[in-house]
């Protein structure tokens, strides 16, 4: 979406003159609280704006003013299959989109009825797209607020340690002798982007028994040390390939500023998928050792982005596992040849074999259920939306599945239904660090089976974007993702549970007073060192 914070101003030119309407844009590229003489009071910028309207409009009457804001619509639609060159498409995308169709009016609540008239008609809007707020317009901002010199009003910093298996290879191994020797786990903001994720691409560039590096990259940082590696890779004269999502929304500009600079140093990329989204957070390195070529693949929840790491949950497995680094072998090939392959080893990929997996084992704990066994899903993930999804959940829920949901955003499904949905409860985790992460546990009669990824279950990830998950087996892994599951349900300070009528309530202390923070938690642990059991 785009968004602009305006003044409107009826202005005229003498007593019973026609009203005139002019919009005073207020400029993104200033400040905007200004600083009075101490360092403790500030004046919004529109407000300064708003005082000395004057020196905008001299010789007229200022009437009246109010202060708006438009929401653009960002999706800009193109047929990518006739179209020629998809940078250039990208490109006019990026430009239209200051012109699309507003979708929404934000106005001040006082704003009078003529500049309300005025704005609703123009943008052609109707009232159900026009919001009446009080207070300041447009929050974003006052997140410069959060850089104040002020450490009695903030949370203590944080800085994500380093994963202690990975630490071993600064003891004579290398970071692939570590995966070599059993997977590896990674939990962001705990454990550093930079000393996990990171530091795999950059031993891959920098490793002469490393043949070839495919990525698969949606969301970076602006100044990417990911793509720094992958450009150190190439001029290492390893075969580099890697798909960048030009249609990732609004880092359309970045992303094709690094397409650019990959393709200069004569890396194959590759644009996306007609018809398709590309959000897997996927790697793969091809490396040759003496008892063959071996596959070193990363699996991700979260975006390859150093700044985001640092305020996002996220996991991702780091492993040296023979078919799923096979799958990412297939899935690359799709990018750079657009031939889909529908059967995986052990990866679900979407659109190919995740919704029709992801079905088969939610009807398998129902039939368990059924059965009169113990049967259970949890699953966590930032939306639940897909209907066929949450239909396969209430179908669950009657035969007798205990169900827990971890959503931290929008929930499609009603839990606490009569008849319907009385075995599920849903929960959102709302704290100091974005839960952006994707867990889906099935009991699966005592196999306990986990998968981590970078699909929500929404019709948009399992349809029509390219989306990997990928099981976690090694058994302490499993005892990992097990606890934090188990701390994420037991949270009392950041969980919110929902009611069956949509709304959530906050959960409650325990009554011996005792709390449970899974941020806090897990930030303790990081620093006192996972057990070596459970890394």
């Amino acid at each position: 979406m785009y968004q602009s914070l305006s003044l409107a101003v009826l202005t005229r030119e003498r007593p019973n003159a026609e009203l005139t309407f002019s919009r005073v844009k207020i400029p993104r590229n200033q400040v905007r609280f200004v600083q009075l003489s101490d360092d403790t009071r500030y004046v919004l910028l529109e407000d300064i704006v708003r005082a000395n309207l004057e020196l905008l409009f001299p010789d007229v009457e200022i009437v009246d003013t109010a202060l708006f804001r438009v929401t653009r619509n960002a999706e800009v639609r193109r047929n990518e299959e006739v179209a020629e060159d998809l940078i250039e498409m990208i490109e006019e995308v990026i430009e239209e989109r200051r012109f699309a169709t507003a979708v929404r009016l934000e106005i001040e609540r006082d704003a009078p009825e003529a500049v309300r008239e005025i704005l609703t008609r123009e943008l052609d809007l109707d009232e159900r797209e026009v919001f009446e707020l009080d207070g300041p317009l447009d929050y974003r901002d006052f997140a410069e607020l959060t850089e104040l010199d002020h450490p009695d009003l903030k949370l203590p910093e944080w800085s994500p340690q380093p994963h202690p298996r990975l630490k071993r290879a600064d003891d004579g191994m290398t970071v692939f002798d570590v995966i070599s020797n059993d997977d590896v786990l990674v939990h962001h903001p705990y454990h550093s982007f930079e000393g996990t994720v990171q530091r795999f691409l950059e031993a891959a560039a920098n490793d002469p028994d490393v043949l070839a590096i495919k990525a698969a990259i949606y969301r970076t940082a602006s100044d990417s040390q990911i793509i720094e590696s992958l450009l150190e890779a190439a001029r290492n004269g390893k075969q580099v390939a890697v798909m960048v999502e030009l249609k990732a929304r609004f880092d359309e500009e970045n992303n094709l500023e690094w397409a650019k600079k990959l393709e200069e140093e004569g890396i194959h990329v590759a644009y996306g998928t007609i018809g398709y989204k590309t959000h897997t957070k996927t790697s793969l390195v091809v490396r040759e050792e003496d008892d063959g070529v071996r596959l070193y693949s990363h699996v991700g929840t979260g975006n390859y982005h150093s700044e985001t790491a640092k305020h996002y949950e996220d996991l991702g497995l780091l492993t040296v596992d023979r078919d799923i680094g096979q799958d990412l072998v297939r899935l690359f090939n799709y990018f750079t040849g657009h031939s889909m392959h529908r059967d995986y080893r052990k990866l679900l990929i979407a659109p190919g074999n995740m919704r029709e997996r992801f079905v088969e084992l939610i009807r398998a704990e129902a039939e368990r259920a059924r059965n009169g066994e113990d049967a259970r899903i949890v699953a966590k993930m930032n939306r639940l939306e897909d209907p066929a999804i949450v239909r396969e959940l209430y179908e669950a829920s009657m035969a007798g599945v205990d169900i827990d949901l971890i959503v931290r955003d929008i929930c499609r499904l009603r839990p606490g239904l009569e008849g319907i949905s009385e075995t599920i409860d849903v929960y959102s985790i709302v704290g100091r660090f974005l839960e952006h992460s994707r867990i889906f546990y099935f009991r699966a009669g005592g196999e306990d089976r986990y998968y981590i990824g970078s699909a929500d279950w929404m019709t948009r990830n399992l349809d029509s974007r390219v989306e990997a998950i990928a099981p976690i087996e090694a058994p302490r892994l499993q005892d990992r993702l097990e606890t934090i599951l188990e701390t994420l349900l037991s949270d009392d300070q950041n969980r919110w549970v929902m009611r069956s009528d949509g709304s959530y309530e906050r959960c409650e202390s325990d009554t011996d007073g005792s709390t449970t923070n899974v941020h806090e938690t897990f930030m303790r642990t990081a620093l006192d060192g996972w057990p070596d059991s459970l890394t």
